[in-house]
């Protein structure tokens, strides 16, 4: 079976996938890793750079045995799976690419890394984690998955909220988005705070095989506030039929 690689975001970690991993385990073998240092890993000391999750994250699937799949990467994890990519092409069938962009200081954010680095020192990391989780949602906190992601952002270490902060950063992956060859789907909620249009944009735009999907009435956390509509356009873009009791796909 075809394993579906999901790949988090900053602040986030694989109990986020929960209706994903349900709904696709019936055409996929589903890996969630969690980042060093976030969600279920954070006991684990973060890289520094973005690159060094994405080996993180080969490594991981080389532990596994899997040497082809497909490729999921939200938020920061879209940088994340942009590194995977150039480091191991071959190895990766389809692509999604879920608000995010290739400009690690992402233009436009809620806030700057700055200032969100300033405030985790000042405010402490679960204030700063239950604020960050709010942007996600187009509700905010009176969004019903919010209480969720607020909690599971406040699991992340102190070190890796610094750290991924430093490794979005000090990351752009422009130059390399001409190379990429992989078919690719550019997901993307209208209402994202966090990566305004000008990112997914230029994702869909120099990516040679890129398609795009813009989800309406959403924030940053699609797969959360509209769960169906997301499944139903990653299953198209994956070729397979994601309500019960669909055919697995050739």
């Amino acid at each position: 079976m075809k394993a579906l690689v999901l790949v988090h975001g900053y602040l986030g970690g694989s109990p986020q996938w929960a209706n994903q991993a349900e709904v696709f385990s019936q055409h996929f073998n589903v890996i969630t890793p969690d980042l060093p240092g976030f969600g279920l890993n954070n006991d684990m000391e973060a890289p520094q750079t973005i690159r060094g999750f994405g080996t993180y994250v080969l490594d991981e699937l080389d532990r596994l045995g899997i040497s082809n799949f497909h490729l999921l990467g939200h938020s920061m994890g879209g940088m994340v799976v942009q590194e995977m990519v150039a480091i191991a092409p071959e190895r990766v069938d389809r692509l999604v690419l879920y608000g995010t962009g290739p400009v690690g200081l992402m233009p436009g954010r809620f806030e700057t890394i700055d200032e969100s680095r300033r405030r985790l020192t000042d405010e402490g990391l679960e204030t700063t984690g239950r604020r960050i989780a709010a942007t996600w949602f187009l509700q905010g906190e009176n969004a019903d998955q919010y209480g969720f992601c607020g909690h599971l952002a406040a699991m992340a270490s102190l070190q890796a909220a610094l750290a991924g902060l430093s490794a979005m950063e000090a990351w752009s992956g422009v130059d390399a988005l001409s190379r990429i060859e992989t078919p690719a789907l550019v997901l993307w909620g209208d209402g994202d705070r966090a990566y305004q249009w000008s990112q997914p944009e230029q994702l869909w735009k120099e990516i040679a095989a890129a398609q795009l999907a813009v989800i309406p009435g959403c924030s940053h956390a699609v797969h959360l506030e509209k769960p169906h509509l997301f499944n139903a356009v990653l299953a198209d873009f994956l070729g397979i039929d994601s309500s019960p009791g669909a055919i697995n796909p050739v």
